[in-house]
């Protein structure tokens, strides 16, 4: 529903509940210049005085989901848009610094070393761009439904080691630690639990702050694994932790605006924890910056 739309709707409404209004009181009015001592005329009034005002309480009600219906659109409608365009330029991004990449190793005489370290970059920017497609496309499956967890026993510190390598590899810099209880087995889909962390990582990169410490912990209590990443950023306004979950949603700081983002990492993040039955916090971290906790 566009804007102008949703003006007419609420100008119609409005009149309607006026109008309504105003029939109310032409009938009181009504009744007072014809009332009798008459039984019946005092009971047909109170009767139709009683359902008009419990149809107008009704219309009022469901206006106002209406008007919430309308409000939730706009806002979807608004973060769609965003999106289009954010994804647009990110997509455009590493395609043309491949070509770049690419075009220079081809037509230039290059030494073995420089052109490893070209080749290198655009297996990086590939590597990133796969990883933004896989997001958007796992983003619609789980809208519609067709993703289901597979759960299998396996290694927390071997995933989570896995991971800490493969991130340090990308971004060059070891920021990356881990807190993991020994021994520690999980029972969930192992891909599921990747994507999971590898979206709150990403994000933690690139919001908390240059070389500001990740960190990936683990641990079991009351018979459930809780897991999470935490960083040393400065942290997640108190108001929009009911709203980072939302898809293509993004946080209103321009520190954080400015950074590239789809506003789907979190949201992937949310409904994958809901398929394996657990819960998903965003905890303020100690001294400062954000804590996601995940409880399976």
């Amino acid at each position: 529903m566009n804007r102008r739309t949703a003006l007419i709707f609420y100008i119609l409404s409005i009149y309607v509940v006026i109008q309504f209004i105003w029939w109310g009181v032409q009938l009181v009015d009504l009744n007072n210049q014809i009332y009798t001592e008459s039984t019946e005329v005092r009971q047909r009034f109170t009767m139709i005085v009683g359902e008009g005002a419990v149809f107008l309480l009704l219309l009022i009600v469901g206006i106002w989901q209406i008007h919430r219906s309308i409000r939730k659109d706009l806002n979807l409608s608004k973060r769609q848009k965003n999106f289009l365009l954010s994804v647009t330029h990110e997509l455009k991004t590493p395609l043309a610094a491949n070509k770049l990449y690419i075009q220079t190793v081809t037509k230039r005489k290059l030494s073995k070393e420089q052109s490893d370290e070209l080749l290198q970059k655009a297996i990086d920017e590939n590597t990133r761009l796969e990883q933004m497609i896989d997001n958007i496309l796992n983003a619609s499956r789980l809208e519609n439904q067709a993703l289901e967890p597979v759960m299998e026993d396996f290694d927390a510190m071997l995933l989570f080691r896995q991971m800490q390598t493969r991130f340090t590899d990308i971004s060059g810099e070891s920021l990356i630690e881990l807190e993991i209880e020994d021994g520690l087995q999980m029972h969930a889909d192992r891909i599921m639990v990747e994507s999971i962390v590898g979206n709150l990582v990403e994000n933690a990169l690139k919001y908390a702050g240059k070389n500001e410490k990740i960190t990936i912990y683990a641990y079991s209590k009351d018979g459930q694994v809780v897991f999470g990443v935490k960083d040393l950023g400065p942290g997640i306004p108190k108001e929009e932790k009911t709203e980072i979950f939302k898809k293509f949603y993004r946080s209103q700081n321009e520190d954080t605006r400015s950074q590239k983002g789809t506003g789907l990492g979190l949201f992937i993040v949310s409904r994958l924890v809901f398929l394996q039955n657990g819960t998903v916090q965003c905890l303020d971290n100690k001294p400062k910056g954000t804590d996601f906790q995940i409880t399976l």
